[in-house]
């Protein structure tokens, strides 16, 4: 599956990473290439670096959110 190897490197990382917090980290392959400030930046560098050849960009954040979505909350939401 695309990214699991970069996906990967971002658990194995990311106890490390607490002053990182909020900012958007590049990965490609097995290779950290640096953190950015926005998700722009980091997307426009894995695009110069690496063109199309798939990479990550992922905020870190230590605690991640759990998003829940309610399926019956959705199909309220589109029939209303």
């Amino acid at each position: 599956m695309p990214l699991n190897r970069e996906l990967e490197v971002y658990r194995q990382h990311l106890h490390e990473w607490s002053e990182h917090e909020g900012r958007f980290v590049l990965i490609h392959r097995q290779e950290v290439v640096d953190f950015y400030t926005s998700y722009e930046d980091a997307l426009k560098v894995g695009y110069d670096k690496f063109g199309l050849d798939p990479f990550l960009v992922k905020q870190v954040n230590v605690i991640e959110r759990v998003q829940f979505v309610s399926r019956c909350a959705t199909l309220h939401q589109l029939a209303g």
